[in-house]
């Protein structure tokens, strides 16, 4: 059977995950993998969770296995508020629904805002699984570089006037993959364009709590007064990613959409880890549980920035990123860190390719994204000195 000529066209050009091939080739033995995109499950609350899904089935486990609402678990999105009021986040006039991860509320705010042909501006790099999503209902993608502050705001600005855009997709805070961070000028400036050129802002904050050095900025969604920007959180990298519990804050109006497409796509995200999450944080201290993880992610960046400014070759550049689980390195011109990436794997250690966060993931990158979260400080050492073996035989 000719299964491509059958296949949806909007889904022909859509690659499968550079990062999950690479997977396959990291389970070797002695491999050292700074390509992964988790938090370190030595910080995940396993013993709590445990009790909190034996009680829950034990004494409430009909409610815990029927249908829900689409919005969510009305406690949970209860105290997902009150979290977020504390950073001000949430205005009268928004809303706040429990979704399947992040990358649930990323798509289904495209699905439901996005015609095709219209366009998103996205960051450039910027994160793989968003821009799969906005692919696979034809969005056009138009890329405004990261710089040390956050996205261009003047080529935001330059694509606004003159391109049909309803969408600026951003990680303003330890952007994945390169782990910078937007001044809360590039912040508001954002805000201005979106009310200017009458556009919604999807901002995505996956790693917002997890800072160790430096001050916290606001978020757009904190600056929010007329309802422009779709806020994403997620309890993956506070919590555990595999319980797919993730929200979104939008307004009421804009929300109503949003709801609607998740009742098609899912009926609504599984009550039990719903029930979980939420009993974690009525009977757990979840700021304390922030701050372990934040604490090991200190000490892993710390170690591998140290390990690179020891062992990498002159002309080497690479962000020090003040929280988050990534770091970004940029080679001198010429070098294509794909072929780069087939040497270090014969040294058994492993990166992402910046093409796999670009726009043209066809088009060769002298860039790559770095994992700090997964490892040991030794591991980490070991596997930045292998990667410097390399870069020095290349540059």
């Amino acid at each position: 059977m000719d299964t491509q000529n059958k296949m949806a066209e909007r889904v022909k050009s859509l690659k499968a995950s550079a990062i999950r091939e690479i997977f396959k080739i990291v389970g070797q033995p002695g491999m050292i993998s700074m390509a992964g995109g988790i938090p370190s499950p030595s910080v995940f609350p396993t013993e709590a969770f445990a009790k909190i899904s034996e009680d829950i089935l034990a004494n409430n486990g009909t409610s815990a296995l029927v249908y829900g609402v689409t919005e969510g678990y009305k406690p949970l999105i209860e105290k997902v508020e009150v979290i977020n009021k504390n950073k001000n986040i949430g205005k009268d006039f928004d809303t706040t629904i429990i979704t399947t991860g992040a990358q649930q509320a990323i798509d289904l705010a495209c699905k439901a805002y996005v015609n095709e042909g219209e366009g998103i501006i996205v960051e450039d790099p910027s994160f793989i699984g968003s821009l799969n999503s906005f692919r696979s209902y034809n969005a056009k993608l138009y890329g405004a570089p990261v710089l040390e502050d956050g996205i261009d705001t003047e080529k935001v600005e330059e694509i606004l006037k003159t391109e049909k855009i309803k969408l600026i997709y951003v990680i303003p805070t330890f952007q994945n993959p390169t782990g910078i961070t937007m001044s809360l000028e590039k912040r508001k400036k954002l805000l201005q364009l979106a009310e200017k050129y009458d556009c919604y802002i999807l901002e995505d904050n996956p790693y917002g709590d997890l800072r160790f050095t430096g001050e916290d900025i606001p978020t757009i969604k904190s600056m929010d007064e007329n309802g422009r920007v779709i806020y994403v959180g997620s309890f993956s990298k506070t919590l555990a990613p595999g319980l797919r519990v993730g929200f979104a804050v939008a307004h009421a109006d804009v929300m109503d959409r949003i709801v609607v497409v998740k009742q098609v796509n899912d009926v609504h995200t599984t009550l039990l880890t719903q029930m979980m999450v939420d009993r974690f944080l009525e009977e757990y201290d979840f700021d304390e549980q922030i701050k372990k993880g934040c604490e090991l992610y200190k000490s892993q960046c710390e170690c591998m920035l140290n390990a690179m400014d020891k062992y990498f070759p002159e002309g080497v550049t690479y962000t020090r990123p003040e929280g988050g689980i990534f770091l970004w390195v940029t080679l001198p011109e010429g070098i294509n860190t794909n072929e780069l990436l087939l040497k270090c794997v014969e040294e058994k250690v492993a990166f992402v390719p910046g093409n796999s966060f670009m726009i043209d993931i066809e088009k060769p990158t002298n860039t790559f994204r770095l994992n700090y979260s997964t490892m040991s400080n030794e591991n980490i050492e070991i596997g930045i000195q292998r990667i410097a073996e390399i870069l020095k035989e290349s540059i």
